[in-house]
């Protein structure tokens, strides 16, 4: 398989699913290492929910992410397309088009697909795709932020036919207690 081929495998593959649920772990620029459950549900939609002892939540509404953190009591609220995550919540994506690649390299278990996205939050972030070489299925990335702090997530026990509850997607806008 070729770069061209690889960069196909992919786009394929996020345009072949609609959903997704999986589990996660995250592993911060600090080497901070916390987990959870992963939810998706295109166009636009996404839940990060960190097991405890993480205070975060991060929902994505369909137009919204709001980055919450339960412990500071403090909600930040970003559009969707200033944020690396819209590769996750386009319906149809072409990678090519959508971002620019920088570079694919393929070995017997994972191609990886490094792409640049200008119009993040604060700059140009770099996002390191890597889905397994054999089913195509996305199992990690890593973003790289404008200030060049890395963030990786790696994904497990993919579920692509069950679709997430909507009531899972909703950003909760009241005041903190």
């Amino acid at each position: 398989m070729d770069a061209a081929n690889a960069v196909e495998h992919a786009n394929a593959w996020f345009n072949a699913n609609p959903t997704l649920i999986a589990d996660f772990v995250q592993i911060g620029a600090d080497g901070k290492r916390t987990q959870g459950r992963l939810s998706v549900l295109k166009p636009g939609r996404l839940r990060f929910e960190y097991a405890s002892p993480a205070t975060l939540e991060i929902v994505a509404d369909g137009t919204s992410v709001a980055v919450r953190d339960r412990r500071l009591a403090t909600q930040d609220v970003y559009f969707i397309s200033q944020t690396p995550l819209k590769f996750l919540l386009k319906e149809k994506i072409e990678i090519a088009r959508d971002t620019k690649i920088l570079g694919v390299t393929m070995d017997p278990k994972a191609i990886s697909i490094l792409i640049e996205d200008r119009a993040t939050f604060g700059g140009v972030s770099r996002i390191n795709l890597v889905f397994d070489a054999q089913t195509s299925a996305l199992k990690q990335w890593t973003v790289i932020d404008p200030q060049g702090y890395e963030t990786q997530v790696m994904l497990s026990n993919l579920d692509l036919k069950t679709r997430p509850s909507a009531d899972l997607f909703k950003i909760n806008t009241d005041r903190f207690n």
